[in-house]
């Protein structure tokens, strides 16, 4: 008999994650994002589509006078 393995298929406790950059929310690794792991931010869509509300609406007009 094989010893029991311990990181079997659907165990994602080992995975690497980190918080969603709009919502806070922890996003798992997936092997999709294995490429750009580093580069990923958003946990979906419509987090990547409202990013101006982490970055604190960018496009704010400041008046300097």
């Amino acid at each position: 008999m094989s010893p029991p393995r311990t990181a079997h298929k659907g165990n994602k406790a080992h995975l690497p994650s980190k918080p969603c950059a709009v919502c806070g929310r922890p996003m798992s690794w997936r092997r999709a994002w294995a490429k750009n792991w580093e580069q990923v931010r958003y946990c979906s869509e419509a987090c990547r589509k409202h990013r101006n509300r982490a970055a604190g609406q960018t496009g704010e007009l400041h008046d300097d006078t």
